[in-house]
C-alpha cells in the first residue's frame, strides 16, 4: 500500500463480541474472510486507502476487543477517533440490545464530532434474522447514526459501509475546515494534506 495519501482518518469497530468485526476489517482491508476468527484480545489495526472527491483517504481502522474484561483497554483507543462502526449481529437480538450501552460507551469516550454508523452484520443469515431492519433504521434515524446491513462472509455492502462513513467524515471534518486532531478544534491549515493522528503535513497524491 502507497504511504501517500491526503487525509488519515482513525475509525473505530466496536459492538459485542462475535458479531463479525475482525472479519469486516479483514474483508475491507485484505478481502480475507477467515471462519476460525477469534476473538480479538485487546486493540488490533490495519489500514486501506480509498477516493472521496479525488482525494486519497487513508482509513486507519482498529478492531476493539468486545469482551467486557478488556474495556479499560480499549477506551483509551477511541481517544483521536473521527468514526466508529457500532455493530451487531442481525442474529442475535441479544447484541443488538447492547447496542445502547455500546453508543453511551462512545458518547462517554469519543468527541460529539465523531461520524457512527450502527452496522447490522451477518445479513446473509437470513432464515436466522432476529433483528427487523426497519427497527434498526428506526433506532440509527432517531439518534442521528448511519445505518448499513452487511456481511463479511459474501462481502455484502462491506465496500459500500467504509465508503460511506469516510465520504461522511470528509464532508463534516474537512469541508467544513476543522481539524480535531486529539480533538481539540484548530484550523486546518494551508496546504491539501491533513493527517488526523500526527502533526499535519504535505503528502503528494496518489493511489494505493
Amino acid at each position: 500500500m502507497s504511504d501517500e495519501y491526503d487525509f488519515l482518518f482513525k475509525i473505530v469497530l466496536t459492538g459485542d463480541s462475535g458479531v463479525g468485526k475482525s472479519n469486516i476489517l479483514g474483508r475491507f482491508t485484505r478481502n480475507e474472510f477467515n471462519m476460525e476468527s477469534k476473538s480479538t484480545i485487546g486493540v488490533e489495526f490495519a489500514t486501506r486507502t480509498v477516493t472521496v472527491d479525488d482525494k486519497i483517504i487513508k482509513a486507519q481502522i482498529w478492531d476493539t476487543a468486545g469482551q467486557e474484561r478488556y474495556r479499560a483497554i480499549t477506551s483509551a483507543y477511541y481517544r483521536g477517533a473521527v468514526g466508529a462502526m457500532l455493530m451487531y449481529d442481525i442474529s442475535k437480538p441479544e447484541t443488538y440490545e447492547n447496542v445502547n450501552r455500546w453508543l453511551s460507551e462512545l458518547h462517554e469516550h469519543a468527541v460529539p464530532q465523531i461520524v457512527i454508523m450502527l452496522v447490522g452484520n451477518k445479513c446473509d443469515l437470513k432464515h436466522l434474522r432476529a433483528v427487523a431492519t426497519e427497527e434498526a433504521q428506526a433506532f440509527a434515524e432517531e439518534n442521528k447514526l448511519l445505518f448499513i446491513e452487511t456481511s463479511a462472509l459474501d462481502n455484502t455492502n462491506v465496500e459500500l459501509a467504509f465508503q460511506r462513513i469516510l465520504t461522511e467524515i470528509y464532508h463534516q471534518h474537512v469541508e467544513q475546515n476543522l481539524l480535531h486532531a486529539e480533538f481539540g478544534q484548530i484550523k486546518a491549515p494551508e496546504g491539501p494534506t491533513i493527517n488526523f493522528t500526527e502533526p499535519a503535513k504535505k503528502n503528494s497524491g496518489g493511489c494505493c
